[in-house]
């Protein structure tokens, strides 16, 4: 019987999806990939006209489609915007303030001009801060001050006659002992039946008041909308005929329900770029390359992110910002900055040449796309350059204006500057290229990763134009092209795996004069592994195929922060030893040096459920019946590359070329979704795969 799947990821210009359409036999597979434009005040109406547009064009009914996973960018959307929902507090009496306050740390050091995010943008306005009499005191969660249930009812009261749309519960120590937060949060559920509710203990189970209460308001922040999002998307899906599964791409690289990451939101921050990230390592995995620097190239921003032997790095706890907010949920290990096809070259204030952050967006777009834009953007750069012929942008299914992008570059940079139009053009390109450049060695070199031992894999739409110049800057080995590069991330959304993550903090000495007992840390493992078995058996999954990862966030004792080490099974004295033996691996790695006989305590206890997913399948190409590669070639057209060299450049057809054929450079390959360039010097090897490798000659 067929099987389809289908991967909708969206991005701020195009909605990307890809459809796996499976039947009996080991050559049953086929894939199909599309972009629609993306509709921002609605992504909905986008993810669904991208789903029939994609079913039609595969000849799929869909009615017949089995699974959507889809990656949103509907919650990170709603931080950048300051554009969530009104939300309520209950908290301890006397720590009111907390998110006020926060750690006195000063986001500029030397500055006597900046802002506070978490003072001016807070996500609980103080008159909506309600202290509640109770206290449970470490380190035993034993309760110091009852609850006064009646002060929570009438607080509850005042916040509805306020209108809050969100409520959390945040009480001192939680973590420790629940029993508060629970009882508080069945009034408040029984009084604000259609607020959206969420208690600390439920959201962030760990220790750190102000992060465990700053991870909870903004679960609220973003909760109402986001959950209106999906469920409105299930429901539209459901109108169209529609039965499929519905999971979501989580910050974590896993999967969940649309119930699962209504509840928490927070979960789903890093939704977009996640995709991309699992589609390198799943391209990488084609080509048996353990070691990718990815970066995703879209309109607007880049994504970079290191895969190490195989392995998805996710960040460190004190590093999971989302719009200057502390938030303690798990995510990967993601750089992004404001570089892009939609880059806007500008003359700053002070005489300077600058590209980006600002961009030009999906409206009005570079200039080139005639919509009324007027500012020069990378796009316009390449277009200006004879890097991106006209013909065939998105393989000709949109038309772009050469001139226009001559005009906008001529006016807004090389007049102003005294350039030629190609110096100007070039300028913009090398700009962007260094601060991508500036942003892969921040998270490649500065995290202990030595690219020379890398493969780059540019994606994204935007992506393989800037593939060899981005890993000559970083002494990348060689640069990896996949697929179908402008729906990569699309593609890591079927190449990805249902997951969940239960925490709690349970401190634990695992060495020195007087190691703790190791039992409340394994009841804890055990509890926290017992509910991930039930999420995992409530999404219909087979108790057999459940899966579990634990993994002890470890630091040196008095350390203001932890590192994951890997736990095997339940700690013991020799497990213990092992977990120490990692950590110091880990902490060597991440700042370059260790304390051999130090005291390592264990902070949290972290488990993650997770139940595998037949990854999509690229069909593998043909072999070439030769070395010839004429059938591929489209025509020539004269192309100025990084070195100021403007040499007549052959245009070859990805999908003319075959496995074992060699285009040596320069060249441009192009493709419906993306272009690549091969620049003078270097050849590209297409892989029995479907990846090219574009290398250094000789």
């Amino acid at each position: 019987m067929a099987s389809v799947k289908i991967g909708v990821d969206v991005g701020g210009t195009f909605t990307d999806l890809v459809l796996e359409k499976s039947a009996a036999g080991a050559d049953g597979r086929t894939v199909f990939v599309h972009k629609v434009p993306s509709t921002p005040a609605d992504q909905s109406i986008g993810v669904v006209n991208g789903i029939l547009a994609i079913c039609a064009h595969a000849g799929v009914d869909p009615a017949d489609v089995d699974l959507v996973v889809h990656g949103t960018t509907v919650a990170t959307n709603i931080t950048i915007e300051q554009n969530g929902a009104e939300v309520g507090m209950l908290t301890t009496r006397g720590f009111r303030d907390l998110l006020h306050i926060a750690r006195h740390k000063r986001p500029h050091n030397f500055s006597l001009h900046f802002d506070v995010p978490w003072q001016s943008n807070p996500l609980v306005k103080r008159r909506n801060r309600l202290p509640i009499t109770e206290r449970i005191m470490p380190p035993d969660g034993r309760v110091e001050t009852p609850i006064d249930l009646d002060e929570v009812r009438a607080s509850a009261r005042q916040l509805k006659a306020n209108g809050v749309e969100a409520v959390i519960v945040c009480f001192l120590f939680s973590f420790l002992n629940d029993a508060h937060e629970k009882a508080a949060l069945e009034i408040v559920r029984e009084e604000m039946p259609d607020a959206f509710v969420s208690g600390s203990s439920e959201v962030a189970n760990v220790i750190r008041e102000f992060e465990r209460f700053s991870t909870t308001a903004m679960n609220a922040y973003v909760g109402p909308r986001t959950a209106r999002y999906l469920n409105n998307l299930e429901s539209r899906l459901k109108r169209e005929g529609m039965d499929a599964e519905l999971r979501i791409m989580q910050s974590n690289g896993g999967i969940g329900t649309v119930a699962t990451c209504s509840e928490r939101p927070v979960t789903i921050l890093m939704s977009g770029p996640a995709g991309g990230v699992i589609g390198g390592r799943w391209a990488g995995a084609m080509s048996d390359v353990d070691n990718v620097i990815t970066i995703d190239i879209g309109g607007t921003s880049a994504d970079i992110g290191v895969i190490a032997d195989g392995q998805i790095r996710i960040m460190n706890p004190r590093d999971t910002v989302v719009a200057s907010h502390p938030v303690l949920a798990p995510m990967l290990d993601l750089d992004t900055i404001g570089a892009g096809g939609g880059s806007i070259a500008f003359r700053d204030d002070g005489g300077l040449f600058r590209v980006g952050p600002r961009s030009a967006g999906a409206s009005p777009g570079p200039a080139c796309y005639g919509n009324g834009g007027t500012e020069p953007t990378v796009t316009d750069a390449h277009v200006v350059l004879g890097r991106l012929d006209p013909e065939r942008f998105l393989g000709g299914d949109m038309s772009i204006d050469p001139e226009l992008a001559r005009k906008a570059v001529q006016e807004k940079i090389a007049t102003p500057f005294g350039m030629t139009l190609e110096q100007a053009a070039l300028g913009i390109v090398t700009i962007v290229n260094s601060n991508m450049a500036l942003a892969i060695r921040s998270n490649s070199v500065a995290r202990g990763f030595d690219p020379r031992r890398f493969s780059l894999m540019p994606f994204g739409g935007a992506g393989p134009l800037h593939g060899v110049a981005l890993a000559e800057a970083v002494s990348a080995k060689d640069v990896i092209v996949p697929p179908a590069p402008g729906i990569t991330a699309a593609m890591g959304l079927l190449a990805t795996r249902m997951a969940y993550e239960f925490t709690r903090s349970t401190p634990t000495l695992l060495n020195g004069p007087a190691p703790s007992d190791f039992a409340l840390a394994n009841a804890t493992l055990a509890e926290l592994t017992a509910l991930a078995a039930e999420r995992l058996s409530a999404d219909g999954i087979d108790p057999a195929q459940h899966q579990f990862e634990r993994v002890a966030e470890c630091r040196y004792q008095g350390q203001g922060f932890e590192l994951r080490a890997p736990l095997d099974g339940t700690l013991s004295a020799e497990i213990a030893d092992d977990v120490v033996a990692t950590f110091h691996g880990v902490h060597e790695r991440d700042y370059g040096y260790r304390f051999d006989d130090a005291i390592v305590e264990i902070v949290t206890l972290r488990v993650i459920g997770f139940a595998e997913v037949a990854p999509l399948q690229w069909p593998e190409l043909a072999d070439a019946a030769s070395a010839d590669i004429s059938g591929a070639l489209l025509y020539t057209r004269p192309t100025t590359f990084d070195d100021g060299k403007t040499v007549t450049t052959p245009r070859y057809d990805r999908d003319k070329l075959f496995a074992g054929h060699v285009v040596p450079g320069p060249a441009i390959i192009i493709q419906h979704n993306s272009t690549t360039l091969v620049p003078p010097g270097y050849t590209a090897r297409v892989t029995k795969s479907s990846n090219i490798i574009i290398a250094r000659e000789g």
